[in-house]
């Protein structure tokens, strides 16, 4: 499989696109299959990092097509649409939007880029409050998950 070296960078752009939106990036020092076994996993390790994620149960796939439906820590629900591809993936529903990002960092390592959060109904706009706190401990909850993957210990 590959991961494409421009997937943080697509991620950058989409979310410029975005009024509200905001950026986390951070290099893992783990390879980007590693990294994205964990990210790419939408009904098991995308929940374990997302700090509002209860549970993800995936519907339906065509290509590089999702559907999934999923439930907040907070008892909301979302039918989420969107793409995933290795290295990359962008879902939203009407009140929701998760974009991640992961790519071969030069030198070593991966880059991952996430953004997303509550969206304003009607318009591709987030509302800001909080969206970059909770970015922020989805980025460092991933961190020591994958501090926690066997053979990735000590690989700094």
């Amino acid at each position: 499989m590959t991961y494409p070296d421009d997937s943080v960078r697509r991620l950058r752009v989409m979310a410029a696109g975005v009024p509200g939106a905001r950026v986390v990036e951070r290099v893992l020092p783990a390879p980007v299959e590693t990294v994205w076994s964990v990210m790419g996993d939408l009904e098991g390790g995308f929940g374990a990092f997302q700090p509002d994620m209860r549970h993800v149960r995936v519907v339906r796939t065509h290509g590089d097509r999702v559907e999934a439906l999923a439930r907040s820590r907070h008892g909301f629900r979302a039918r989420l649409r969107g793409f995933a591809r290795p290295g990359w993936c962008w879902l939203q529903s009407r009140f929701l939007i998760i974009g991640m990002a992961a790519a071969p960092e030069p030198g070593g390592g991966t880059r991952i880029a996430l953004t997303g959060g509550v969206r304003v109904p009607g318009r591709a706009a987030i509302v800001p409050f909080g969206a970059l706190r909770e970015l922020e401990e989805a980025a460092t909850r991933l961190e020591v998950l994958l501090a926690g993957t066997p053979g990735q210990r000590g690989s700094d």
